[in-house]
């Protein structure tokens, strides 16, 4: 799989670990929600930075007493119409002040990406049969953000009243 971020397209360099098997010595991984619930101690003790794949049927309650032990959480998007992810980045975000990388994986459409990057998405996941220009290009389908969202804190009107001095 290709990622997006900042903009441009990345190598991964995190290695995507299973429910079972060794996790390489060193690597940076990514392992799945299950595995990190149950190997939890072993797995924030090892050397390498440590990523979790979280399903979009957890909450991000779930994760919150664990946000800091994650250089990524990489958040599952099994099908178009499923909107849970959105929630949870931006629980994440907003709640439980998550700082690190936050990847969009799964079914990540280019229609999608402006308004999962508004949730506090950085990375995405691109798979091969897409193009990853064209999402990059998605990132642009709006000049302009009225709402306040996890990539803008303050209203437009706030921007405006700001920008145009009263009369």
């Amino acid at each position: 799989m290709r990622l997006v971020r900042d903009r441009r397209v990345v190598d991964d360099s995190f290695v995507h670990v299973g429910e079972e098997g060794e996790i390489p010595d060193g690597a940076d991984v990514i392992v799945p929600w299950s595995r990190w619930t149950k190997e939890r101690a072993q797995l924030g003790a090892r050397r390498g930075r440590i990523g979790v794949r979280v399903p979009s049927d957890r909450k991000a309650e779930e994760l919150a007493s664990d946000v800091a032990s994650f250089a990524v959480i990489a958040i599952e998007f099994p099908k178009f119409a499923d909107g849970r992810g959105y929630s949870i980045a931006r629980h994440l975000r907003d709640r439980y002040a998550y700082r690190g990388e936050l990847r969009a994986v799964g079914n990540v459409l280019r229609d999608q990406i402006f308004y999962l990057s508004r949730c506090g998405f950085d990375t995405f996941e691109i798979d091969a049969s897409k193009s990853a220009e064209d999402a990059i290009a998605g990132l642009d389908d709006f000049s302009v953000k009225y709402q306040t969202a996890a990539d803008e804190k303050t209203p437009i009107w706030r921007r405006h009243a700001r920008a145009w001095p009263a009369r």
